[in-house]
């Protein structure tokens, strides 16, 4: 039974019926504690509204924690468009866009859009039509831009400071990693660890990304093979529950660090890799960098990229204060939640 439940804990949830393109847009805002809610709009296909509700709710609480880990004055929201079929383009997908505007600026600013998976920075730009309550615009329009190669510099500072706990050095030379998932965070990860020297094994199931794969001198696997291959890091970089009961009994690699959210496919899982001694980064802190980066638009003096570099490498820092208090059986997830709940106390007080 998933006890990793999606459970209405949340201050809103919104679900509209775009008037322009008929189709469902619905915003969860988990948390406002600590500021606005901000968190990506998804573009997905579900099998139905249950579905695309429920990952908004469990998305958005995995907001709420990964903004409060990080120290940001954020909270925890997700945006779902539910399409019936394949990705709108043209004007369809103006009309969706524009609809999903109009759901975010209903909500008064308690909660901030940004780009997230099957939406991108030119999106974001035509969201930024019907309301001001959206991040991530182009550099030009004086946004922070793609967060994707943040994303990537953030999971590439969790993989280093988890090689270093596990192996005592960070290096990656004569070190091996799956990488599962090669799209516009996965791809980066897997240049960076390249660049490191790592051996790498790659992964996608859009076979297509092979020529990608062979451009890194990757071995080629199909995703349940990759998560499963003796090497000595698993980087998920695709969609979660890629670790349940099965796989973390099967898994070979003792650590496990990647950008997919929602890795775990029940939190007990959690106990299991812990028993079997794999070390796991929770998923919300290693793969925090988009926000992060995105939450640098908002300090004083506006946005500034040496400053959103630093602060994303500090991944790193706050994944060995987590690995440092997960002891004694402790799990880091338990560790991580415990970072991030204390930080949202701080706040309502």
């Amino acid at each position: 039974m998933d006890r990793y439940l999606a459970t209405l804990e949340h201050e809103q949830l919104l679900v509209r019926r775009g008037s322009r393109s008929g189709l469902y847009c619905i915003v969860a805002v988990h948390s406002t504690v600590r500021g606005p809610a901000l968190g990506g709009c998804r573009m997905w296909r579900y099998g139905d509204s249950r579905a695309a509700v429920r990952d908004a709710l469990l998305l958005s609480r995995a907001m709420t924690y990964k903004s409060a880990a990080a120290g940001l004055p954020l909270g925890g929201g997700k945006g779902v468009i539910m399409l019936r079929d394949g990705p709108p383009a043209g004007a369809a997908r103006r009309a969706v866009l524009l609809d999903f505007a109009d759901t975010v600026d209903a909500l008064s600013g308690s909660y901030i859009t940004a780009e997230d998976l099957g939406t991108s920075a030119r999106d974001m730009t035509v969201i930024a039509e019907r309301t001001r309550h959206v991040s991530g615009l182009a550099r030009a329009r004086g946004g922070s831009g793609d967060p994707s190669p943040y994303t990537a510099l953030g999971v590439e500072s969790a993989v280093l400071a988890s090689l270093e706990r596990s192996f005592g050095s960070s290096s990656l030379k004569g070190r091996s990693a799956a990488v599962i998932g090669l799209g516009h965070v996965g791809l980066r990860v897997a240049r960076l660890l390249a660049k490191r020297g790592a051996t790498l094994v790659a992964s996608d199931i859009d076979r297509a990304k092979r020529d990608e794969a062979a451009r890194l001198g990757a071995r080629w696997a199909t995703p349940e093979k990759a998560l499963l291959a003796p090497v000595d890091i698993v980087v998920p970089c695709a969609l979660g529950g890629v670790l349940d009961d099965d796989s973390a009994l099967a898994l070979q690699a003792p650590i496990v660090a990647g950008a997919a959210n929602n890795q775990l496919a029940d939190e007990s899982v959690a106990d299991v890799l812990v028993r079997r001694g794999v070390l796991w980064a929770p998923d919300f802190v290693a793969n925090a960098g988009g926000i992060i980066n995105i939450s640098v638009e908002f300090a004083p003096g506006g946005y500034d990229p040496t400053l959103a570099r630093r602060r994303v490498r500090g991944i790193g820092d706050t994944l060995r204060a987590i690995y440092d208090a997960a002891t004694d059986g402790t799990t880091p997830l338990a560790a991580a939640m415990e970072l991030a709940r204390t930080n949202l106390a701080e706040s309502s007080t």
